[in-house]
């Protein structure tokens, strides 16, 4: 192995929250229970953030009737309009950019890379579910537009959590930090940098 000593650092964080909608929260009783779970955490962070004037960004995937989707209780979710489309009202505040997407990955066909760099971004904190899915691509996605990235690991759910633990150690070994929203707000708090070291995979 090739000692390596480049380091890049955090100077501008963004959170974005993925999926926190009605439909999609309610597909099962044990996924509600999960995010029941995580949801005071989020909330909380979401709170120091806003006092720190960290830009917050959720996003809501929005169906279409003839989108060729997984049922949920008998219907394609989050039709544009619905209130089961809508993201859970305890997470919303003023200024918060609320941005709509299609796909799994925050980045697929949105404006999220444009509002990034707009904002001098160059760190994404991922929150919301699922770990395995819309956190994963999601990380990736920021990881190859050269973005710093860090899955909120108490603020990241579900439906199972072995796909939790395994998402969280693929971001961890291949494009970002895992880190809770404790610590981040500690890095904060005593305004330090988060370090990136070069991920080397063996």
């Amino acid at each position: 192995m090739v000692n390596d000593t480049r380091v890049k650092v955090s100077r501008k964080m963004a959170l974005l929250t993925t999926d926190l909608q009605y439909d999609l929260i309610q597909k099962s009783p044990e996924r509600e229970a999960r995010v029941k779970e995580i949801l005071p955490n989020i909330i909380s962070f979401l709170m120091f953030l806003r006092e720190n004037d960290v830009l917050i960004i959720h996003q809501q995937i929005i169906c279409k009737e003839t989108d060729h989707v997984e049922f949920f209780n008998g219907k394609i979710p989050c039709i544009k309009g619905t209130r089961g489309a809508q993201l859970v009202d305890e997470l919303k505040a003023e200024k918060d950019i609320v941005m709509e997407k299609r796909k799994d990955s925050g980045f697929y066909e949105t404006e999220l890379d444009d509002v990034l760099k707009a904002n001098n971004i160059d760190t994404l904190l991922l929150a919301g579910m699922q770990a395995q899915i819309c956190i994963q691509t999601t990380g990736a996605d920021a990881y190859f537009r050269g973005y710093n990235v860090v899955a909120v690991s108490d603020c990241i759910t579900s439906t199972l959590e072995s796909d939790k633990q395994r998402a969280l150690s693929w971001i961890s070994g291949y494009c970002g930090k895992v880190y809770s929203s404790k610590e981040i707000m500690q890095f904060i708090q005593n305004d330090e940098n988060i370090e990136f070291p070069v991920i080397y995979t063996p």
